[in-house]
């Protein structure tokens, strides 16, 4: 546990556009870029009663929320506004930015798990694994290569998960002869696809148009960003919208 020391100096150095900016609209700002980014490139967390900082993925914990961009030089490097800082080593102050950050929004002394990014990684992966299922239970998800393609052919499905672990030649050949159009993903290794499925591993899913593939794209979004993801490109994006777009246009969220 990460811990700031108790000091009238952080509630000074609050930032008023933190505490005053209402949870409303489609974009969130990051307390460390100061970027303002979609909310689903971010993720939300809230103070709880004991002053830790409670990840709340879902974005429906009571309180005001503090947001982070879902990245990896956000989490772990002290120079992600690009100050020119070392990078702080895991374990020596992995995350006294963040602390830092947490308190200036918070108003005062908070508390930061020390395995935060671990922690927000098996959770991610969790909610996907999670939706998955649903979507499985649903009829709107279907694994394996013959059934996948077969779905894909009805020009219908367009969202593809593939294992992660899965072989870049195998992957090619699963799509080959179908057009740009598909959203592809890769967020869990074959076993865990599998377990969704009831099979010891498996490479490729077809998903139908829907919540739950929005959901689908949004989460394996987020864990990327949090594995390999940069503030500066995230930051630089415009919030077009258009990452689910392939996705969305299938149900009419588009307009």
């Amino acid at each position: 546990m990460v811990t700031t020391e108790t000091d009238p100096a952080v509630g000074a150095e609050t930032d008023d556009d933190d505490a005053a900016e209402p949870e409303t609209g489609p974009l969130r700002r990051c307390i460390i870029t100061r970027e303002r980014l979609p909310k689903e490139r971010m993720i939300r967390f809230v103070v709880g009663p004991d002053r830790q900082i409670v990840p709340d993925l879902a974005a429906r914990l009571p309180g005001r929320g503090i947001w982070l961009s879902a990245s990896l030089d956000v989490l772990e490097s002290s120079d992600a506004q690009g100050d020119g800082r070392q990078k702080e080593k895991p374990g020596d102050g992995r995350y006294r930015h963040l602390v830092r950050a947490f308190a200036r929004a918070a108003r005062g002394p908070v508390s930061v798990p020390s395995d935060l990014s671990v922690l927000l990684q098996t959770a991610l992966v969790r909610r996907i694994g999670d939706c998955l299922g649903l979507a499985r239970r649903a009829g709107q998800a279907v694994a394996g290569y013959e059934k996948a393609r077969e779905a894909l052919r009805t020009g219908r499905y367009r969202l593809v998960l593939q294992a992660s672990d899965g072989s870049e030649a195998e992957r090619s050949r699963f799509l080959s002869g179908f057009g740009p159009d598909l959203t592809i993903i890769d967020p869990l290794p074959g076993e865990t696809l599998g377990r969704v499925f009831g099979r010891d591993y498996v490479v490729h899913v077809a998903v139908a148009p829907g919540k739950l593939a929005e959901s689908l794209v949004v989460e394996a979004g987020r864990l990327a960003g949090l594995k390999n993801g940069s503030a500066r490109a995230l930051g630089s994006a415009r919030a077009t919208g258009r990452e689910t777009a392939s996705v969305n246009d299938g149900t009419g969220a588009n307009g």
